[in-house]
């Protein structure tokens, strides 16, 4: 058996700029970290007595002897892609619900692929499970996502990623002091709206608006420099939290399916108890809130928003990794 274990991810600026849509015209740039919550893929391969040759548990529980068969779209490409047609079973489990706003689709991409290829005796890159991962996802599944949660999920930490014209993708880890990090650690805090959304959907409106929207993304873009050297000098930490509030502001007028009324009572209570500045994680329209707030306010927040789960957390550094391997062959 082989478990690999892979990190959920925060987007701070520059998302919107990892669609087609925008980085086929331009640059795209986003800064991004993980977080202590994970997905989990456990593959077995399993001896050629098994009654089915495929055995899929995750919100169901799937019995295939043809991988045509697998109604879990990502497993099933995962597998047609590394040419797997040998007895196998492939269960998963998850710190954090779907369509949260975490990346959890291209989390567990990652994260199978990872498995996969440790089933098969392959040690391969951080980049090449980022690229196959979005690969599945975006060119063979087209769906309309962006590609930056791929990237975030393989890699951990701190980094900011561009996605050139040509379709590349190149990366540079953030640095900074385990003061800065403690620091952001202690004013960040997560909460959970108790809004499930389709990404796809909602970024299907926006990759629509794209053209129309290029100067607002395009500005989203550009405070990815001033958020990154935030975080490396560890100079006026204050600036995170108005840039998150700048980056949301401008997010939210890229279409309507990103915020609502319930949405924008939510973030004004916050702000009004104390938060600097926050923005909604992923495409938008539910899934978790992230707000700066210092250490004096955070009750008057967490007071204001007493209806929402608040989700403690610390930052990864690791991304995805195999966490058990007992590599059996029949």
């Amino acid at each position: 058996m082989i478990i690999s274990r892979t990190p959920f991810r925060i987007s701070f600026v520059g998302g919107g700029t990892d669609l087609r849509s925008f980085y086929s015209v331009e640059e795209g740039q986003v800064l991004s970290t993980t977080i202590d919550k994970y997905l989990y893929v456990a593959v077995k391969r399993q001896m050629g007595i098994v009654e089915h040759k495929f055995r899929i548990n995750w919100s169901q529980v799937e019995l295939c002897n043809d991988v045509e068969e697998i109604q879990h779209p990502i497993v099933r490409e995962a597998l047609k892609l590394l040419k797997i047609d040998f007895p196998i079973e492939i269960s998963t489990f998850s710190d954090v619900p779907a369509s949260t706003g975490l990346g959890s689709s291209s989390c567990f991409a990652v994260g199978l692929l990872h498995a996969l290829f440790a089933l098969l005796g392959q040690m391969v890159t951080k980049g090449t499970l980022a690229s196959l991962a979005a690969k599945i996802e975006v060119d063979i599944l087209g769906r309309t996502m962006g590609a930056q949660d791929h990237y975030a999920a393989s890699y951990g930490d701190f980094n900011v990623f561009t996605f050139h014209t040509d379709g590349r993708v190149s990366g540079e880890a953030v640095f900074y002091n385990p003061q800065v990090k403690a620091q952001l650690e202690k004013n960040l805090m997560l909460f959970y709206t108790g809004l499930k959304r389709d990404a796809s959907e909602v970024l299907g409106v926006q990759k629509k608006n794209t053209p129309d929207k290029m100067d607002v993304l395009r500005q989203m873009k550009n405070l990815v420099g001033p958020l990154r050297e935030v975080i490396s000098s560890g100079k006026n930490p204050h600036r995170f939290g108005k840039l998150l509030h700048e980056a949301w502001t401008l997010k939210r007028s890229i279409a309507h399916v990103i915020s609502s009324s319930k949405i924008d009572g939510y973030y004004e209570k916050a702000r009004k108890a104390g938060a600097v500045g926050g923005k909604l994680l992923g495409a938008g329209g539910g899934g978790f809130f992230l707000f700066y707030v210092e250490p004096q306010n955070q009750e008057a927040v967490r007071q204001s928003l007493s209806d929402l789960y608040e989700m403690p957390f610390a930052f990864d550094a690791n991304g995805t990794r195999i966490t058990y391997y007992d590599q059996s062959v029949f």
